[in-house]
């Protein structure tokens, strides 16, 4: 299945496709940051895609940026300040090959990320 290009928009309207196109979460700037629930990377408005359109693909739609990562607005939460040392610890871990850390600390610390998809999976079924 082929999926249209990602739009560019200039600054003011993105702003305004991310302020109509999420219905979970208030956008103030393109600069307002977000933790994905799929792929675990701190996301940026400005980073985001907008795709589909009348010439594209069906309705616009919005999705992560991050690469084989196909989430959407439901996906994204408001990142706390656990969150967001578990995305640079996540990255940085990643980056020196140590994934089996992160699942081995993911699980000394509760599963974090792992109650987090759970938790997504249970607002994505209530509604």
């Amino acid at each position: 299945m082929s999926s249209s290009p990602p739009s560019r928009l200039p600054d003011p309207d993105k702003l305004d496709m991310l302020r109509r196109l999420d219905q979970f979460r208030e956008w103030h700037s393109l600069d307002d940051k977000r933790f994905c629930l799929v792929c675990g990377k701190i996301i940026v408005g400005g980073q985001i895609q907008i795709n589909g359109g009348t010439r594209g693909n069906g309705p616009l739609r919005l999705s992560c940026p991050t690469e084989r990562c196909n989430s959407i607005p439901m996906d994204w939460v408001l990142p706390t300040d656990e969150l967001v040392a578990l995305a640079t610890t996540t990255t940085s871990e990643d980056h020196n090959g140590a994934s089996s850390k992160i699942a081995d600390r993911d699980e000394e610390q509760g599963g974090l990320a792992s109650r987090l998809r759970k938790f997504a999976l249970h607002l994505k079924l209530a509604s």
